[in-house]
């Protein structure tokens, strides 16, 4: 069977323009391996991520620790399903360091 791209994938085509390389490139990895539901569990926990970071420069900080908290409870779900999760640590740990 041919490796699944954006030319012949409906959830990596409708997500190529929007999210980071390194995401996209995890987003492709669990496609491949069939699992697009831990591949839709990745795009949530990209978007929560935007939006904390978007809380947090419009000095919404309670609105930001909410979005990170389903995050985190996000991120420990792929990690009991041993997904690399290195850069979405990555970014949570940052965005949370800027979280008064």
């Amino acid at each position: 069977m041919s490796r699944k791209t954006s030319k012949n994938n409906d959830l990596l085509s409708s997500v190529r323009k929007d999210t980071s390389p390194k995401i996209y490139s995890l987003l492709v990895d669990l496609v491949n391996d069939d699992r697009e539901d831990l591949a839709e569990l990745v795009l949530k926990i990209d978007y929560l991520l935007e939006y904390s970071s978007a809380c947090i420069r419009q000095k919404d900080f309670q609105g930001a620790k909410e979005a990170l908290s389903k995050v985190e409870n996000r991120v420990k779900m792929l990690d009991m399903q041993k997904v690399d999760t290195e850069h979405i640590k990555y970014l949570y740990e940052g965005i949370k360091k800027k979280c008064k």
